[in-house]
C-alpha cells in the first residue's frame, strides 16, 4: 500500500511539470490585437563588408613664407610766391623746392631681427636777388640686427652712416651791403660713421630705447679747407687733418605711432657721451616730425631737429619746416 502511494505521488508531479512546460510554451494568437512595433533608428547591414584601400597624395601648397617688410615713401614740396613790382604791401618772389625718399626693410624671423634704414632729405628756396640757398640736406642711413634674449629686451649690433649731398655756406653781408656766401659744408666734410652694440629695450610696437655701451664713431672732414671761421670749431677734427676716431657710450631713443586718426608723430634722439672728454662735450640731438595725411597723395609735416655739438658750434643749433606736398608710399 505504501509503495502504491508513493508511486502516485510521482506520477502527480510528473504531470504538473508537463502542464507547467506547456503553458509557458503556448503561442499566443496577435492577429487583431494591433501591435505596432518601432523601426530600430541604428543602420544595420547583413552580409559581408568589403572595402578597398585609397592612398590619398599629400597636398603641397607653393607658397612661402617672407620674413622681409618693406616701405617705401618718397615725397615732393613745392612752395612759390610771386608780386608784382607796385605790390604795396611789400613782398619777394621765391621759389621753394623739396624732396625726400624714406626706406624701410625689416627682417624678423624666431628671435632675431635685421632693420635697415634710409632716409635721403634735399631741398633749396631761391629769393629774388638773393643767392640759392639750401633748406635741408641730409644722408641718414642706419643698420641694426639684433637678439631677442626675451619678452622686452634684445643684445643688438649697429651701423649708422650721415652726411649731406651738397655745399653748406654760411651768409653774411659785406662792406657793400652785398650778399656773400662762405664754405662751412660739403658731402663727408663732416660725415660721421658710428658703430655700436649694447642692449635694446623695446616693450611695445612703436617704442625703442638702444643701450650703446660699446661705441665708436668715426669724423671724416675730408676736404681740409672746410672750415667754421665764425666759431673756430672744426667739427672736431684737428686742424689739417681729416679724421678723428672717438669711444664712447651711447643712448638712441625711437618713437613712431598714429596719436590721431590720419596723424602720426615720428621722434628719434641721439645722445653720445664719450669716454676720453668731460660731460660738457655730450652731444644731444632729437629729429621729430608730425605729418597729417590729408588725403591718399597730399600731406602736411611738420619737421623740426635740435643739435648740441660743441664740436660744430658752442649753441644749440635748431631747424624747423613746414610743408604741404604730395607723397607716395609703396606697397600701400
Amino acid at each position: 500500500m505504501k509503495s502504491f502511494n508513493i508511486c502516485l505521488l510521482l506520477l502527480f508531479i510528473t504531470s504538473s511539470s508537463l502542464i507547467a512546460q506547456e503553458i509557458d510554451t503556448v503561442p499566443i494568437e496577435t492577429k487583431g490585437l494591433e501591435i505596432k512595433l518601432k523601426r530600430s533608428p541604428l543602420p544595420s547591414r547583413t552580409g559581408i563588408l568589403n572595402y578597398t584601400p585609397v592612398k590619398i597624395p599629400p597636398v603641397v601648397i607653393a607658397e612661402k613664407i617672407n620674413y622681409w617688410k618693406i616701405r617705401t615713401s618718397v615725397g615732393i614740396n613745392v612752395n612759390q610766391g610771386s608780386f608784382s613790382n607796385n605790390w604795396k604791401a611789400g613782398g619777394v618772389n621765391s621759389l621753394a623746392v623739396g624732396g625726400l625718399v624714406n626706406y624701410r626693410a625689416e627682417y624678423r624671423k624666431e628671435g632675431y631681427g635685421y632693420i635697415s634704414e634710409v632716409m635721403l632729405e634735399y631741398g633749396k628756396v631761391k629769393n629774388k636777388d638773393q643767392l640759392q640757398k639750401k633748406t635741408r640736406d641730409r644722408i641718414f642711413w642706419d643698420n641694426k640686427a639684433d637678439l631677442r634674449l626675451s619678452k622686452s629686451w634684445y643684445f643688438f649690433g649697429s651701423v649708422t652712416f650721415e652726411s649731406q649731398f651738397d655745399r653748406g655756406y654760411a651768409y653774411y653781408r659785406d662792406g657793400n651791403n652785398e650778399e656773400q656766401a662762405s664754405l662751412v659744408s660739403k658731402f663727408m666734410s663732416p660725415g660721421y660713421l658710428t658703430e655700436s652694440i649694447g642692449f635694446e629695450y623695446k616693450p611695445v610696437g612703436y617704442f625703442s630705447t638702444r643701450i650703446g655701451t660699446g661705441t665708436a664713431k668715426q669724423t671724416f672732414k675730408l676736404d681740409t679747407t672746410v672750415n667754421q671761421q665764425y666759431n673756430g670749431g672744426n667739427y672736431g677734427v684737428e686742424r689739417g687733418k681729416n679724421f678723428k676716431n672717438e669711444l664712447a657710450f651711447q643712448i638712441v631713443s625711437n618713437f613712431d605711432k598714429q596719436i590721431f586718426k590720419n596723424v602720426n608723430l615720428k621722434a628719434r634722439y641721439q645722445m653720445f657721451i664719450p669716454y676720453d672728454r668731460p660731460l660738457v662735450h655730450v652731444d644731444h640731438r632729437l629729429d621729430v616730425e608730425l605729418r597729417s595725411q590729408i588725403n591718399r597723395l597730399m600731406n602736411v609735416t611738420l619737421t623740426g631737429v635740435g643739435l648740441f655739438d660743441k664740436d660744430s658750434d658752442p649753441e644749440i643749433q635748431a631747424s624747423q619746416a613746414l610743408a604741404l606736398g604730395v607723397a607716395f608710399t609703396f606697397p600701400r
